[in-house]
C-alpha cells in the first residue's frame, strides 16, 4: 500500500487518525494475551476452560475472527482510502468500532458470569458495522477491481453467524461449518492480496532491476480453485474431489512463488517474511493433500496455514504498513524485525514440522511454537506500538 494522505483537520488522538493504528495495536496485544491463555490451558493445563465454550473452539474462534479480523480491518480501513480516494472512519467511529470488537474479545474472558449472547452480540455488531464502512466508498467509487473485499467480509459474516448459531444448536455443525469458512475465506484474501502486493513490493524492495515472471492464465485459475476448495472442505472434507483441488493449487501456487523468487529478497526481512508465508500456504494445500492420503494429522495443514498464510502474513504486514504510514522508512525498519519474523517463522516450523518428524514430543513442540508466537508479537507490541499512537513523523496527517 502507499501513503495515504488525510485531511489537515483532525481534533482526534494520533492512534484513532486511521484504521490501521487501534487495529494493529489490538492484534498484536491480543496475539499475545490470547495465546498466553492458550499455552496455560494446552499444553501447561494451568488454567480452567474460560466458558461454555470447548477451549479448542474458543482458541480457533478467536485466532480467526479475534486476532486476524482485527488485521484484516485495520488493513482494509486504510487501504480503502488509497483505493478510492474517499474518507474512511476516524476518530469517535473508528473509536466505537475498535471497541465493540475489543468488547467481543474481551467479554468470553470473564468466564461465565457473562452470558456468550453478549458477546455474539458485539461480535457480530462489529462485523457489521465494518462492511458498510468499508463497502460504501467501494460501491461509491465504483472500484470494481476491489468488490471482492465486500465479499469477503459478507463470507466473514455469514460463518461467524453460523459459528454462533452452531453454538445454539440452531444449524448443525455449525460451529464447524463457521470455523472453516472463515478460516479459508481469510486464507483466499491472504492470495488475493498477495498475488497483488508481493511482486509489487519485491521488484521495487530488492534494490536493482528485476521483472518477476506472472501468469495471466493461473490468475484467472487460482480464484476458481480457491472458492472450490472451500466448497469442497466444507462439504466433503478429505473427499476426492478435495484432494484434486489442493493438489493442483499446491502446483500452481507453487509455480507462482517461484516466478516471484530473486535473491535479493533474503536481504531485506519486509521481504522474505512475505515469500515464505506464502510459501506456507503452499505447504499448507500439499499436507491437505497428504493427510487425506496418508493419515497424518490435518491440523498440521491447518496450523501450516495459520501459522504462515495468516500469522506471518499478518505480521510482515502490519510491520510494513505501520512504518509507511507513519512517516517512517520502509526500508530500514528496526532491528527487531528479523527477530519477530525468525521466531514466527520458527513457531510455524515446531507447529508443523518437527511433529511431523518427531511426534512423540508433541505437547513440548506445540508449547515451544506457542512460546515463539508470544515473543514474536511482543516485540511487535514493543517496537511498533510506540509509533501507532503518536503521530507521523513526518509531520503529515494520518
Amino acid at each position: 500500500m502507499t501513503e495515504i494522505q488525510e485531511p489537515q483537520s483532525s481534533h482526534s488522538p494520533a492512534w484513532l487518525n486511521l484504521g490501521f493504528r487501534p487495529f494493529f495495536m489490538g492484534a498484536a496485544l491480543f496475539a499475545v494475551l490470547s495465546m498466553s491463555i492458550w499455552a496455560a490451558i494446552f499444553p501447561l493445563q494451568i488454567l480452567s476452560p474460560l466458558n461454555e465454550l470447548a477451549p479448542i473452539t474458543w482458541h480457533a474462534h478467536e485466532m480467526i475472527y479475534g486476532y486476524a479480523m482485527a488485521v484484516i480491518a485495520g488493513f482494509l480501513l486504510t487501504a480503502v482510502k488509497n483505493w478510492t480516494g474517499l474518507q474512511m472512519p476516524r476518530g469517535l467511529p473508528l473509536l466505537l468500532l475498535f471497541l465493540l470488537w475489543l468488547v467481543a474479545r474481551l467479554l468470553p474472558l470473564a468466564g461465565q458470569r457473562v452470558p456468550l449472547l453478549w458477546t455474539a452480540a458485539a461480535d457480530l455488531l462489529f462485523m457489521a458495522l465494518l462492511i458498510p464502512a468499508v463497502a460504501v466508498p467501494v460501491i461509491r467509487a465504483r472500484s470494481q477491481r476491489n468488490f471482492v473485499v465486500i465479499a469477503v467480509l459478507s463470507l466473514l459474516f455469514i460463518g461467524n453467524c453460523l459459528f454462533y448459531l452452531g453454538i445454539y444448536g440452531v444449524v448443525a455443525d455449525g460451529i464447524r461449518l463457521g470455523l472453516y469458512l472463515g478460516f479459508y475465506t481469510i486464507i483466499a484474501l491472504v492470495l488475493m492480496m498477495g498475488r497483488r502486493v508481493i511482486p509489487f513490493f519485491t521488484e521495487r524492495g530488492v534494490g536493482y532491476s528485476v521483472t518477476l515472471t506472472n501468469y495471466l492464465w493461473l490468475d484467472r485459475a487460482v480464484p476458481f480453485l480457491m472458492v472450490a476448495f472451500i466448497a469442497a472442505e466444507l462439504l466433503a472434507p478429505g473427499s476426492l474431489p478435495t484432494i484434486v483441488v489442493a493438489a493442483v493449487l499446491t502446483v500452481l501456487l507453487g509455480l507462482r512463488l517461484f516466478g516471484w523468487h530473486t535473491k535479493g529478497i533474503w536481504r531485506k526481512p519486509l521481504l522474505w517474511v512475505l515469500h515464505v508465508a506464502y510459501g506456507l500456504v503452499v505447504v499448507g494445500f500439499a499436507l491437505n493433500v497428504a493427510a487425506a492420503l496418508t493419515g497424518i494429522s490435518p491440523f498440521l495443514a491447518v496450523h501450516a496455514f495459520a501459522l504462515g498464510g495468516i500469522g506471518l502474513m499478518t505480521l510482515g504486514m502490519m510491520a510494513r504498513v505501520s512504518l509507511g504510514h507513519t512517516g517512517r522508512d520502509i526500508s530500514a525498519p528496526p532491528s527487531a524485525v528479523i527477530w519477530m519474523f525468525l521466531l514466527l517463522t520458527g513457531a510455524a516450523m515446531l507447529r508443523v514440522f518437527v511433529p511431523l518428524l518427531v511426534p512423540a514430543y508433541y505437547t513440548l513442540w506445540v508449547g515451544l511454537s506457542q512460546l515463539s508466537w508470544i515473543l514474536a508479537f511482543a516485540l511487535f507490541t514493543l517496537f511498533y506500538i510506540p509509533m501507532l499512537v503518536t503521530p507521523r513523523v513526518d509531520g503529515q496527517p494520518g
